[in-house]
C-alpha cells in the first residue's frame, strides 16, 4: 500500500492552488484527503465571493458529483429487492416501452431514424449507454423543453418519453449530463413512495452526517454558498449569488438526479468514506458490500468504451496504467463547476476537491488532474 506523504502533499498542493488563485484561474478551493479514515491533508484557499474568505463550512454546487449519490440511491433500492439493474425502465415508467431513435438533420432539426429494438435498462442509465439525453441531439431536446416540462422529476420523465434516443441502448456510451440520472431518481421516487430529496435525506445524508447536502438550501446554507467564479484568460471575477437555482437555470423544485445537489467538502468526504468502507458507516451497512463492489467494477467493455477509463455504475473506473494520474481500481467522478472526487480501495484513500467555476470544470479539468498528481506524485 502506498503511504501518502503529508508534507509532500502540502507543499505540492498548496503551491499549485495558490498559483491557480494568483493567476485568476481559480477563485477559491477546498480540499480534503484521507487515508485509512484519517485526515492526511485538508485546506481552504481563496475567496467564496469578492470579499469573503472561503472557510471549512463553505457550500459548493456539486453539478455532476450528484451522479454518484444518485447511483447509491438506486443501489439501496436494489438491495431492498425493489429494483434490479437489469430491469427495463418501462417496468417503472411505462411510457418508455416504445422508443424512437433520432438524429440531427443537416438543417439542425430532429429526424426520426427508426425504432429502438433494445429496451432501456437501469444499467444503461447508470453507465451512459441508454441514449437518453446524450450527444448534441440530447442537448437540443433539453433546450427545447418547455418550462412546465421541467418542473420536477415526474414532468421531466414524462417529457423525455416523447423524445427520441440518440442511439440504440447498450450499443455505445455517450455521456448523459442530466436526463439518465433524472430517470434513476424518478425510479427511486416511484419505488419508495417518497420525493427524491426526502429519500436522500433519510436514507443517505442523515446516516452519513451530511448535514449540508441538499437540493434546497436553507437561509443559513445560502449564506455559506460559494459564488460562481469565472476567468476569461485575463479577468477573474465572481458572479452574483444566484439563490433561485443550484444548477444552471433549473428550478429548485426539480431535484435533478444528475446535477443539482450542493454540499461541503466534509459532507462529500463522508460519502466517499462510506464507499471506501464497502457501504458501511459506524457498523451499519447502508448499501451491501456486493453492490458497492459492482458499482466500482467496469460495466462496459473496450468495444464501446476503449481506453484506460470505463464506466462502472455512476462512476468512472480506472482500468489501465495508461491513465497515469490515478492507480488502477480508483473510481469517482467530477462536476461541471470543478468539483472532483475519487476513492482508491487499494491504498485506502478518499480525496475531494471543491471549487465552483465556469472555467476549467468537468471531467478532465486541469485542476482535477493536477489534484490527482499532487496526491500521488
Amino acid at each position: 500500500m502506498k503511504i501518502l506523504d503529508e508534507k509532500k502533499i502540502k507543499n505540492s498542493l498548496e503551491g499549485r492552488i495558490r498559483d491557480d488563485i494568483d493567476s485568476g484561474r481559480v477563485g477559491g478551493a477546498s480540499v480534503l484527503v484521507k487515508q485509512e479514515g484519517e485526515i492526511v491533508y485538508s485546506g481552504c484557499f481563496g475567496l467564496a465571493d469578492h470579499n469573503k474568505p472561503l472557510g471549512e463550512s463553505a457550500i459548493f454546487r456539486l453539478a455532476s458529483l450528484t451522479k454518484p449519490i444518485t447511483a447509491a440511491a438506486i443501489l439501496k433500492q436494489v438491495d431492498r429487492g425493489l429494483v434490479s439493474i437489469f430491469d427495463p425502465l418501462e417496468k417503472f415508467i411505462p411510457e418508455y416501452a416504445e422508443m424512437d431513435i433520432g438524429a440531427l438533420g443537416e438543417d439542425g432539426k430532429t429526424v426520426i431514424t427508426g425504432k429502438a429494438s433494445e429496451k432501456i435498462k437501469i444499467v444503461h442509465l447508470l453507465n451512459h449507454t441508454s441514449g437518453v439525453g446524450s450527444s448534441l441531439l440530447g442537448d437540443k431536446l433539453f433546450a427545447e423543453l418547455k418550462s412546465d416540462e421541467r418542473v420536477d422529476l415526474k414532468s421531466i420523465a414524462r417529457a423525455y418519453a416523447n423524445r427520441p434516443l440518440a442511439f440504440e441502448p447498450g450499443s455505445m456510451t455517450v455521456y448523459s449530463p442530466l436526463i439518465a440520472f433524472d430517470l434513476l431518481a424518478r425510479v427511486v421516487e416511484i419505488t419508495s413512495g417518497e420525493a427524491y430529496d426526502k429519500f436522500l435525506k433519510k436514507e443517505i445524508f442523515e446516516p452519513l452526517g451530511m448535514v449540508d447536502t441538499t437540493f434546497v438550501p436553507t437561509e443559513d446554507q445560502w449564506g455559506r454558498m460559494v459564488c460562481i467564479h469565472n476567468f476569461d484568460g485575463e479577468k477573474s471575477d465572481f458572479l452574483p449569488l444566484d439563490r433561485a437555482h443550484t444548477m444552471s437555470d433549473l428550478p429548485l423544485t426539480y431535484f435533478c438526479g444528475g446535477a443539482s445537489l450542493v454540499s461541503t467538502v466534509s459532507d462529500y468526504s463522508n460519502f466517499a468514506e462510506m464507499l471506501l468502507a464497502d457501504g458501511k458507516k459506524d457498523g451499519e451497512q447502508l448499501i451491501s458490500r456486493e453492490l458497492i463492489k459492482q458499482m466500482q467494477t467496469p460495466s462496459v467493455d473496450d468495444k464501446i468504451m476503449p481506453g484506460p477509463q470505463k464506466w462502472g455504475l455512476g462512476v468512472r473506473v480506472i482500468t489501465s496504467e495508461d491513465y497515469t494520474h490515478l492507480p488502477v481500481g480508483a473510481y469517482g467522478w467530477s462536476g461541471a463547476y470543478g468539483a472532483h472526487m475519487w476513492v482508491d480501495p487499494k491504498n485506502k484513500i478518499t480525496a475531494v476537491y471543491m471549487k465552483n467555476s465556469l472555467y476549467d470544470g468537468g471531467a478532465g479539468a486541469l485542476t482535477a488532474v493536477n489534484f490527482e498528481d499532487d496526491i500521488y506524485f
